[in-house]
């Protein structure tokens, strides 16, 4: 591939500098008029897409359109590019932190209650004093570094920063994408593309504040490294540590273990793909070391073997029924069914967006033999993690953890397919600067602007759900802080902020986890049954059943209670002598079982 920007241009680079310049600027300003105009308290079943402001659309088409432009246009610079890919990370992943008040994802505050945790315990702890939670500290890479970080920065907790971390992530992810796409082209159009694809497709939300956010990065510049320094002649960028086993290659090799251990101690998935990935390279014979598969493979076993054997040994019979059964892998089951018009509609745009990046991706490998012999490190990338759908369902989510990992490759040849077929410098030359055909501009540019738009509802079409305002917050925090040691928590569902808080001196119990009999036990007779499911909290303990917004959201997008029967629910416990209500707001309310009191016995139908 022939880096056609290369080419002088026709004119000096100053007196083509402000059509991009104006362009990229005019797009951050629609942008931050869109923020600072949006309301975000009353979300509708579409989540943040209802509310945007519309100057928000306009600045994400212009920014689309320019960053086309710059790729496509005669008079082109490498600093464009880069500038509009950050510019497009900060319309994409900062709107949520600066429109909302709080940060989002239940999942997100979770993993804050786990780093209080590791600072209030200051040491790891086993599953006799933590329970469930204890996976956590077998897997502690991520939530160590970040405790560091709260003391670093002085801050009460992650939750003052961890708002940004979906751009923060993101922006980890360029350097290795650059690496690995590089190795293979010296296309900056192709390039640049390439990682704008990426980023416009990674709609499925593992880049908030995560262990996996972090894994993955590292997943990629382990692979970047691997292609770049361990390759058997298929790379464009030649290896420049000498011979094998040289000092500069050991220093390689120190760098590979120590970002393979950070994987292995951060998540449970990450290092079972860079397995599979490794192997797959290793196997198609596109690097001739052993290293890197033998290192990851031994680490990773090691510390299965060791620091996760309680977690294994616990859920390896489940694992084991799991293999090969990919149907019930995929399947996403009871609880995990969009439902509603919004849910629905956000959820087949996602769908669209991802299946046209991976058709994209066939096509421009099919287009392009040349670049498809050169870069086939990067397409077996992309199939590599199919194989996984027979490995696990991993919460019902391992058909989007696949998706994401097949990303870096299938949008490299995705860009390929936008882009015309390589030509030689001596071609170019020959020819001139002369355009190309305008349906291979405009064409591939209103692909382009499609999938960039349809990202905001696939990512921000369910906010609805992942969105706590601050009311909602003030609510959870009353009952934990006032909770003796010992209480018991109960509520629909996990999702609503400070789920876990305090989880080692205050247990939580979520009803809609249960088997289906019992969930609709609990819609026949609510307050009964609840106060029942409750009594056998010990004193000083009490049981507090918690009502929010975020649970009403989540059980009915996802097809789990509709309102009606939530609302029954509540107003079942709200007049039962067996409650009193000791908080609440305009975003929920929480009711306690009152003290000694007797529970009623369960009526013969529910024996």
């Amino acid at each position: 591939m022939t880096d056609l920007s290369d080419l002088p241009p026709a004119r000096p680079w100053r007196s083509s500098a402000l059509w991009p310049a104006a362009a990229l600027l005019a797009s951050l300003a629609l942008w931050g008029y869109a923020v600072t105009h949006t309301d975000v308290s009353g979300l509708g079943d579409f989540g943040l897409v209802g509310a945007l402001h519309p100057a928000f659309w306009a600045g994400l088409a212009l920014l689309t359109a320019g960053f086309w432009l710059t790729l496509r246009g005669p008079y082109r610079h490498p600093a464009w590019a880069p500038a509009y890919v950050v510019g497009l990370l900060v319309m994409e992943r900062a709107t949520q932190a600066v429109v909302y008040p709080t940060p989002l994802y239940a999942w997100a505050w979770k993993h804050d209650a786990v780093i209080d945790h590791l600072l209030t315990a200051g040491r790891l702890q086993s599953a006799d004093v933590v329970g469930d939670m204890a996976v956590y500290d077998q897997w502690p890479g991520f939530f160590a570094a970040q405790a560091a970080l709260v003391k670093l920065l002085g801050v009460d907790s992650a939750a003052q920063f961890m708002a940004w971390w979906p751009l923060v992530s993101s922006l980890m992810l360029l350097l290795p994408l650059l690496l690995m796409y590089r190795t293979f082209t010296e296309d900056r159009r192709l390039v640049w593309l390439a990682v704008w694809i990426f980023s416009v497709a990674n709609w499925v939300g593992q880049d908030y504040f995560s262990p996996q956010s972090v894994a993955f990065a590292l997943h990629l510049g382990i692979l970047a490294i691997v292609l770049r320094r361990y390759a058997g002649g298929t790379s464009a960028a030649t290896s420049t540590s000498g011979k094998a086993g040289g000092p500069r290659q050991a220093v390689w090799t120190v760098l590979l273990t120590l970002l393979v251990v950070a994987v292995v101690i951060s998540h449970q998935l990450t290092p079972g793909m860079l397995v599979v990935s490794l192997a797959v390279l290793f196997f198609a014979r596109h690097y001739r070391d052993k290293v890197p598969l033998i290192t990851t493979a031994v680490i990773f076993l090691a510390w299965c073997l060791t620091a996760a054997l309680p977690f294994l040994s616990a859920t390896m019979p489940d694992m084991l029924r799991s293999i090969g059964d990919i149907g019930g892998n995929v399947a996403t089951g009871y609880g995990a069914t969009p439902t509603g018009t919004g849910a629905v509609t956000t959820s087949w745009v996602a769908r669209l967006l991802s299946a046209s990046v991976l058709l994209l991706a066939a096509v421009g490998a099919l287009r392009q033999p040349v670049l498809r012999h050169r870069a086939l490190p990067l397409l077996l990338l992309a199939l590599a993690p199919l194989p996984m759908f027979a490995a696990s369902s991993y919460g019902s989510e391992m058909i989007f953890r696949v998706l994401m990992f097949m990303l870096p490759g299938a949008a490299f040849f995705a860009a390929a397919a936008l882009l015309p077929q390589a030509r030689t410098l001596t071609a170019v030359e020959a020819q001139g600067t002369r355009p190309e055909p305008r349906r291979f501009v405009w064409l591939p540019l209103l692909a382009l602007l499609a999938g960039t738009l349809a990202f905001v509802p696939s990512y921000s079409g369910k906010d609805r759900i992942s969105y706590f305002p601050p009311a909602e917050v003030d609510l959870v925090r009353q009952v934990i802080d006032k909770a003796p040691d010992g209480s018991l928590v109960v509520a629909a569902d996990r999702n609503y902020p400070l789920a876990f808080a305090d989880y080692w001196r205050v247990d939580h119990y979520w009803f809609l986890d249960d088997a289906r009999e019992h969930v609709d036990r609990i819609v026949r007779e609510p307050a009964a049954t609840l106060a029942r499911d409750m009594a056998s909290v010990e004193a000083p303990g009490r049981a507090y059943v918690l009502f929010t917004r975020g649970q009403f959201a989540d059980s009915e997008m996802n097809g789990l209670l509709d309102k009606g029967q939530l609302d029954r629910i509540e107003r079942s416990v709200a007049a039962s002598p067996l409650f009193e209500r000791v908080a609440g707001n305009s975003a929920g309310s929480a009711y306690a079982l009152r003290s000694g009191t007797e529970t009623p016995e369960p009526k013969e139908a529910d024996r």
